[in-house]
């Protein structure tokens, strides 16, 4: 037998139809039949297929259901995933920005002679900020009022007060200039040796250690109980933005040579609760440290 003839007898028998049906075992009466082929059933086969895939497909397209499956992750999951990620570290950053422009604002406040604010937050997903005055302690009543009765308060005098702030004088040297608030004066002038040490007067954290071409170096310590203390002319600083600093530590140096309009000499200040204060009251100056 040829080649050509067993492939269309295999062909013939592929496409022939059988019949299927069910009859009555009694009489042999047929209730119900049905014809198919081979090639019927693989063309069903084939459609089933074809329609659990597209069901499938669908399911995968439309549901959240892959979600579940463990291992299986698309581009779009991985990209929907990475985007919450890096909204999560925008909103981390926001928060620390906005602290960071809070502290800034109370520094800037503090230098202005003006009471801080105090940052108040609400249930959103940005910190607020409520401009509310801070209520000054107890200990900032009664510098303000030793600052109002010039120099004395109710349970002592000035040197009391000296003796109980723990200050020590950032500098050996003479007062030439004295605080004079109403005059514009917000500290002192001192003269002093060149390059003489210049001292934190208490413990506390630098504020802002920076260089300007009118003052120098100019150096912020933060104090406990309200106090802030700027040193100003500086030739040399020892520190840097958030140091932590002890009472009586060298910071600085003052100038190498004194100018001869005294632009460069020494300047001291010390602030409380956003208000300059008289140095003079909470610190013996000495001629030599």
């Amino acid at each position: 037998m040829s080649v050509s003839k067993i492939i269309n007898r295999f062909f013939q028998k592929f496409l022939d139809r059988r019949r299927i049906s069910m009859t009555n075992v009694k009489d042999g009466s047929e209730y119900w039949h049905i014809l198919i082929s081979p090639a019927g059933i693989l063309a069903a086969l084939t459609a089933l297929v074809l329609i659990i895939f597209a069901a499938g497909l669908a399911i995968v397209a439309y549901t959240p259901v892959v979600e579940y499956i463990p291992g299986f992750k698309t581009d779009a999951m991985r990209s929907r995933d990475a985007l919450i990620d890096n909204i999560m570290r925008i909103d981390s950053l926001e928060r620390i920005l906005n602290s960071e422009l809070a502290y800034n604002e109370n520094i800037v406040l503090v230098m202005e002679g003006s009471t801080p604010a105090v940052r108040t937050t609400i249930a959103t997903d940005s910190v607020y900020r409520e401009k509310e005055l801070v209520s000054p302690s107890a200990e900032e009543l009664q510098l303000r009022k030793q600052l109002e009765s010039s120099g004395l308060v109710q349970d002592g005098t000035a040197v009391t007060v000296r003796e109980n702030s723990g200050m020590t004088a950032p500098v050996a040297g003479i007062i030439i200039t004295q605080y004079d608030s109403q005059a514009g004066s917000s500290g002192i002038r001192m003269a002093t040796d060149p390059l003489a040490q210049v001292v934190s007067v208490s413990d506390g954290t630098v504020m802002d250690a920076l260089w300007t071409p009118d003052k120098g170096y100019t150096i912020e310590i933060q104090h406990g109980n309200g106090f802030v203390s700027r040193y100003r002319n500086l030739n040399k600083t020892l520190v840097s933005q958030g140091q932590v600093v002890r009472g009586n530590e060298v910071i600085g140096y003052t100038a190498a040579e004194p100018a001869q309009d005294g632009s460069n000499m020494f300047e001291f200040e010390l602030w409380s609760s956003g208000r300059s204060i008289n140095p003079e009251s909470y610190i013996r100056f000495y001629l030599e440290q």
